[in-house]
């Protein structure tokens, strides 16, 4: 597939850049827009990517600013979204308004170099990635990440450093194994080990049921 500005998702974590340097990555890569994925779009230790101070810095810049951290954060406010007091990204991929926010960012995708943000630098320890690129993936996007230093990690490279990192194998009974299904078997384990976890959203879940 020829990575036309159609087929192309970015994605990046602020981490706790300075902002000159954050713009300075969005336009090494000719980002014109960034898609604002975290539920709680405020930082104590990082300000400078609260939400009115960031969309303001990227208008000035030229790029667009979408939030679309209700729609595809990971901090859903329905208790449904809860195991035991744990995010089931399982279930927030089965919502209305997750399955909406990605056709919104999908049609942007034609008009606009997207960027999903949201705070991890590491691709792996984010959500962007485990949950939002895992769903992306029946959409044969060329999925692009921006690593801290400005290099950029493709997406299936990403996806066999997962199950290098999770140590994820054939076992001695299922030694013809596919890599998809190995790649399958990570995503599902980091989902389990970066999921938010809370007291309250524990006795959310527990007064839902």
């Amino acid at each position: 597939m020829s990575e036309t500005k159609h087929n192309i998702l970015y994605t990046i974590g602020h981490s706790n850049h300075t902002i000159d340097y954050f713009i300075a990555l969005l336009k090494r890569h000719k980002i014109n827009m960034v898609v604002d994925v975290r539920s709680v779009p405020y930082s104590r230790y990082c300000p400078q990517f609260d939400k009115n101070v960031v969309s303001a810095v990227l208008q000035a810049a030229n790029i667009q600013y979408m939030f679309l951290g209700r729609e595809l954060g990971a901090r859903p406010d329905d208790p449904a979204c809860y195991e035991g007091g744990c995010v089931d990204f399982k279930w927030i991929a089965g919502r209305k308004e997750f399955k909406d926010g990605l056709q919104r960012l999908l049609t942007g995708i034609g008009e606009y170099y997207i960027a999903l943000m949201c705070t991890e630098k590491e691709p792996l320890e984010c959500h962007r990635t485990i949950l939002i690129c895992r769903n992306l993936k029946e959409h044969k996007l060329c999925i692009k990440h921006i690593l801290e230093d400005g290099r950029i990690e493709d997406h299936h490279d990403t996806e066999r450093r997962l199950v290098k990192t999770l140590k994820i194998e054939p076992t001695l009974f299922e030694p013809e194994k596919m890599e998809s299904d190995l790649i399958e078997q990570a995503y599902d384990q980091q989902s389990q080990n970066i999921s938010y976890r809370s007291e309250e959203s524990s006795k959310l879940y527990e007064r839902a049921k």
